[in-house]
Order: C-alpha cells, then sequence, then structure tokens
C-alpha cells in the first residue's frame, strides 16, 4: 500500500514537526572515523560492499569531528587517547549521539591494567553498546538500528543544549 493509496486525491502528506527532524535525523547520520583496534576492521567491513551501511543514509565514515553526528569508538582506549578522544566529542555538533563498539570499548575487555580505559564511557556518554571481541558487521548494524529508534523516539525537550 504506497502513500498514494493512504492519501487519496488530496495529495498532501501531514506529520509533526519532530518526526520529520527525527526522521532526517536517521536517514543522514554521519559518523566519524574513530577505529582504534581490532573493531575497526569489523567496523570497515560494515562500511564495504557486502554489508554497505549506506543504505542506512551513511554514506561514508567523516574524518572531521565537526562533520560528524555520530562517534563509533571501536576499541580500546588508553588512558593517553582519552583526552584526545573527548576532544573530539567536544567539537562535534549537537545533537550527537556514541557508539562503544567491543567489549575493550564498553568494559575494558581481557585489558585489565592501569593503561586502558575500563569503559569509553568515563570519558563520553554512550548512548549504544554493541557487544563482542570483535562484534560482527551485523551487530554494529544493529546497534546503529537501535540508536536510530532512540532518535526516533526523542522530543525537542530531551535533546541536549
Amino acid at each position: 500500500m504506497g502513500v498514494e493509496q493512504k492519501l487519496g486525491n488530496m495529495g498532501i502528506a501531514t506529520t509533526t514537526l519532530e518526526q520529520a527532524v527525527a526522521w532526517s535525523r536517521t536517514n543522514a547520520m554521519w559518523p566519524m572515523l574513530f577505529g582504534l583496534a581490532c573493531c575497526a576492521i569489523e567496523m570497515m567491513s560494515a562500511q564495504a560492499a557486502h554489508y554497505d551501511m549506506s543504505r542506512f543514509g551513511m554514506e561514508l565514515m567523516r574524518p572531521s569531528p565537526r562533520q560528524s553526528d555520530l562517534m563509533i569508538v571501536a576499541g580500546r582506549v588508553s588512558r593517553k587517547m582519552a583526552p584526545v578522544l573527548r576532544r573530539l566529542y567536544d567539537q562535534m555538533p549537537e545533537p550527537k549521539w556514541v557508539i562503544s563498539m567491543g567489549d575493550c570499548a564498553s568494559c575494558g575487555g581481557v585489558f585489565n591494567n592501569y593503561a586502558i580505559m575500563q569503559g569509553v564511557d568515563e570519558v563520553v556518554p554512550v548512548d549504544v553498546y554493541v557487544a563482542g571481541c570483535p562484534p560482527r558487521p551485523e551487530a554494529l548494524i544493529h546497534g546503529v538500528l537501535t540508536l536510530y529508534e532512540k532518535v526516533r523516539g526523542m522530543k525537542f525537550a530531551e535533546i541536549k543544549k
């Protein structure tokens, strides 16, 4: 059943401004290129032809934080890298989201020592966690779709300013 059959002869469609903004945010989300370890290989393969994240509006990974609204932290975060990660997060325009990809980014993984952060949520607020070591591209795509559902349900008052 297409839009034409639902609308009839009226030729118009109505929606709320919040729904239109949420639709545009989810269908044009630009992730920032931030691969730190082996999870980055899986992130790159999710962008490649077999999985093709461009069908979700993510045509390419942005190298600049000023052009992106999604940070995918893929891999372990060292204590030396944490201030850089925070600086890049602060340079991203609002609204912005973070996906923690892999066990190392989420909870330190097998690296329980002084040099590795025991979760990237100590540095930046995380919206979606993707589990695995390393997680498959399907898991990352599921995490992106989970984030889409979260963004679609957001109201204007919930967005940080």
